[in-house]
Order: C-alpha cells, then structure tokens, then sequence
C-alpha cells in the first residue's frame, strides 16, 4: 500500500510528490496525459517546433521551491527578459517597460506620471514583500470540535495578522484598495496616462474574466508582483526548453527521492470508506490503495466527478457547485518564417521589444470593450493580447531563422452565447487573433507557418482547466486565503478525512508558483507524524 496517491502531475503534484516523498512517505503520482506536467508542458506542436503549450512564462515559481528541490541541478535554467514589457501603441508610438528604462520612457507621455512611478513602485513592493511571506503559510482555517485544533488556528491568524500589522498604516490602507478596489481605480489613483494603466492593468485581467474597473481586479494585478527570477524581484524569465523544463526537472527530483509516477493513467473515483479517503480507481478499473489521497485538480472536478456525492455535505455539495470558474483565456502557438516588424518599431532582426511580453492592449479602455464584447458576443472585437517570443531567447524551440511565439488571448467567453461550441468558432477566432497581431505588425500574418489553437473548451478538455480557468478558480475576494476553495477547507485538508488538496484551487492561488504543492506537503506530513 501507499502512503499517499496523488491525483494529477501538474507542477503542484509534483512539488507536493518531492516534499512527502523527503518526508519518508512512500508516493504515487497519477497523471492522465502521456507527460507530466499539467498546463506546464512543452510539446512539438509543429515539425521543428516546440512551446509552452499552456503555461509560457516564468516568475512566480516560489525561489524556496527551487532551492529545496534543487531545480537547476535537475536541469532547470532560466534566463529573464532583455526587456520587461512592450507596448506598440499606434503606428508612431511605443512604450517600453525594462530595469532602468521605464521611467525615462514614461516621460514621453506624462512627466508628472515619471515622478510618481518610483514610489508606486515602493508601496506596491512593500505589501508585495509581506504576501510574499504569506504564500508559503497556511492559511487561518476557520474549525470546529477539537478545541487544540481551535486554538492552533487562533494563533495562526495572530500571526498573520502581525505580519500585517507590521506594514503600517499607509501600508495597510493600500493592501485594503488592492484587495478590495478594481485594478483601474486604483491605476487611476496613481496615474493620468493610458500607456502606464495599460501595462500595469493587463496583470489585472489575465486569467481573470472581468473589466479592469471590476471589483477585485486590483488584487489580481498585485497577485502577478510576487514573482522573481533567479533572485531579481518582479522580474519575468524563460525556462530554457520551455515550460516543460521546469516540470521535468521536477519530475527528476521526484524521481532521485523515490516518488513513482505513472502517466497515461486517469482517475474515476475517490475511494471512501467509513468517512476517509482510501484510495482509488483508474479509469480501467484498477483499485489503489492509499493511506491518504491528494487531488490536484480543480476542485470542482474533485467534488462533483471523482466523489460519491452521497459523502458530502448538503452545504458542501451548493457551494461546490457555486466555485466559481472561468478565465475567458484562449491560447495560440504559432510558428513564424520571420520576426514582427511593428509599424512603431520596424525591424526584422532580434531587438530588445521582441524578448518582451508584448501588450497589445493600448488602454484601460480598449480592456473594458473587450469585456463587454465577451459578455454580450461571446469574444472581444478587439482581443486583448499579449505575444512572448519564446524562441528570440532560446534556439532550442525553432530551426535556425524561424521563431515560435506564443499568443495569450483575453476575454473570450468560457461558454458562447446561443448555444454555439468552440468547436465551431474556434478558427474563426483565431483568425482575428492573427489579424489583430498583423495590425500592429503587418508582416505577422504572411509569417505564420502553423498554428495551435486552445480555445477555453480545449484548455478544459486538455488540461483539466475547468471552464478554462487557468487559476482553478477565481482570483476574487470570496475565493482567497482562508476562503479557497470554500471557507472551513483553506487548509489543504478537504470535508472527508484522508483527502488533500495541493492545487491553484488552494492558497496562494493560480500561477507556475508550486506554493500550494509545497505547502500541502506540510500539511500532510503534519497529520502523518501526528497519526491524524
């Protein structure tokens, strides 16, 4: 028998597979794909070319996981952008958001603008240190019964509550805007250009199905400052050989510790038996039996299609199915014959603006009509997209003289009106998404070789991602910390004894981060060595 089995070799599963399998206990991982890795996975979509295939670039990958696991020694190198971010605005004007670059850069449209962005960047980055502390923590957890278990939870919310404290009342004033304001309230606060909003408000509506006025978004925008790369805070970087290389590094870890994965193997059912998880069964009816089981798929998936609904909750079941999902993300690859030569910035050879992520999302404004688009056609007029290169900074992905890119589309619907499927529209939108791209670059669209469309069915339908939801789960004020998924269950430990949950539907959230992986293994190990 096992110890623990664990559903789904996502980089949370596997995070959470490293540190059990350290702590002595014997592991499975069960993945359903022919690899691991979840959404982080690079796969040849293209003769000759390879991409992050869902997930595609590096920052919130937590530095401590990469430490314990010891990554790099397994292979992992990550290299950061020659350039932040890149705005094509109109056909003369650009932005440019890089180290030491950004301010001088501002100036072009608003001095006042330039003068404030140095202490933007201090309160953003002050509140950013104390959450960052807070990833790796578990969550206050609102029980009942024992009275020790109350009480451990009492001083775990005193804890959180001085780290908090600590921040000062300025501080403290700005962490209840972000969390509680929209991401253009707050831009608006602060700012009077549209290029500044824009590329700070994109952080406020990736993955996140909203305008960047809607309540709650300010907080999403400050979940994308957490990151860093290879010890720069804020930074974004590249794995060398894609995402993917930083799942089978992950993978080899497991491997060195004694952690067994299988792959091409799908999970029916939770077993349970007298109110504890047991095991499992396979899609082919294999029985696994476990000591514990622990899920890192959408939790929605977890309790409504792998569990006997008799074993929950009336309660339980209502809320469950009120988790709220859906990203309105649609995802393409595409092999390109040459670079994009921008009517702002012409040019065809390797510059800094093409190791950037490149916003094509000129204002505020221009993200909200996508919205309402979404909202009332199904998909934005005017996508909002942003494009990563991956190839310009390894050579690896792409022949000689050719690129891969990526294309990170918002908003398109999770589910269309009239009944239409993405199945039948799915072309037709990618057409507009290429068409958009080409507007700012008029060389795009006759430089596009191939192309990999994931629209939000496809994302479900492939990686698990309900509705899409490239974050298992909305990133809003009713869905975090001690509430995520559902409050009295932010401590990895589910309704039924003997079943974790170690995915992005856990504290800290969505993101290539292995938070949740990490910080469920405490957990678990807690309780083993506790013998609860």
């Amino acid at each position: 028998m096992y110890d623990i089995v664990i559903i789904g070799g996502g980089h949370n599963g596997l995070t959470c597979a490293a540190y059990l399998a350290a702590g002595g206990l014997r592991t499975l991982v069960l993945e359903r794909r022919h690899v691991v890795g979840g959404a982080a996975v690079t796969e040849e979509f293209h003769p000759g070319f390879r991409n992050s295939v869902a997930s595609y670039t590096v920052s919130l990958l937590n530095p401590k996981i990469i430490r314990d696991l010891d990554l790099h020694a397994h292979g992992l190198r990550i290299v950061e952008r020659k350039l932040a971010n890149f705005l094509p605005l109109d056909d003369q004007r650009h932005f440019k958001i890089g180290e030491g670059r950004t301010q001088s850069e501002l100036s072009k449209f608003s001095v006042r603008d330039a003068e404030r962005l140095d202490e933007y960047y201090r309160r953003l980055d002050r509140i950013a240190d104390v959450l960052r502390k807070l990833v790796l923590q578990t969550p206050p957890n609102r029980v009942h019964g024992h009275p020790l278990a109350a009480i451990r939870e009492l001083i775990r919310a005193g804890l959180t509550a001085r780290q908090l404290t600590m921040l000062g009342l300025e501080s403290e004033r700005d962490l209840l805007a972000l969390f509680t304001s929209s991401a253009g309230q707050y831009l608006d606060s602060w700012f009077e250009s549209d290029p500044i909003k824009a590329a700070f408000g994109f952080d406020g509506i990736v993955g996140n199905y909203a305008s960047p006025y809607s309540p709650s978004s300010a907080y999403v925008l400050l979940h994308h400052c957490f990151g860093e790369v290879n010890g720069k805070k804020g930074a974004w970087g590249h794995a060398i050989g894609g995402m993917g290389a930083i799942t089978q590094a992950m993978a080899r870890a497991c491997a060195q510790r004694g952690v067994e994965i299988r792959t091409g193997v799908a999970v029916r059912e939770v077993l349970v038996a007298k109110g504890r998880a047991v095991g499992i069964v396979t899609d082919d009816g294999t029985k696994i039996s476990a000591k514990a089981v622990v899920s890192n798929v959408n939790p929605k998936l977890l309790y409504q299609q792998l569990i006997d609904q008799s074993q929950l909750a009336a309660d339980f079941r209502t809320r469950i199915a009120q988790y709220r999902c859906g990203s309105a993300t649609f995802r393409m690859n595409v092999a390109l014959s040459e670079l994009p030569s921008f009517r702002c910035l012409p040019g065809k050879e390797v510059g800094e603006h093409h190791t950037a992520g490149i916003i094509m999302a000129p204002s505020l404004r221009y993200m909200e009509d996508a919205y309402f688009d979404a909202r009332r056609f199904g998909w934005a007029r005017q996508p909002i997209v942003e494009m990563v290169i991956s190839s310009t900074l390894d050579d690896t992905l792409a022949p000689k003289g050719c690129h891969v890119a990526s294309l990170f589309c918002q908003h398109m619907a999770p589910e269309l009106p009239g009944g239409t499927s993405w199945d039948e529209r799915r072309d037709e939108v990618a057409d507009l998404v290429i068409n958009t791209v080409n507007g700012f670059a008029p060389n795009f669209k006759a430089s596009v070789l191939a192309r990999q469309i994931m629209s939000p069915l496809d994302l479900e339908q492939t990686f698990g991602l309900v509705s899409g939801d490239i974050f298992h789960g909305a990133l809003d004020l009713g869905q975090l910390y001690s509430a995520r998924p559902i409050l009295g269950h932010a401590a990895y430990r589910g309704p039924i004894l003997g079943l974790y949950m170690c995915g992005s539907g856990t504290h800290p959230g969505g993101g290539v981060t292995g938070a949740p992986g990490h910080n469920a293994a405490r957990e678990i190990i807690r309780d083993f060595r506790h013998r609860r």
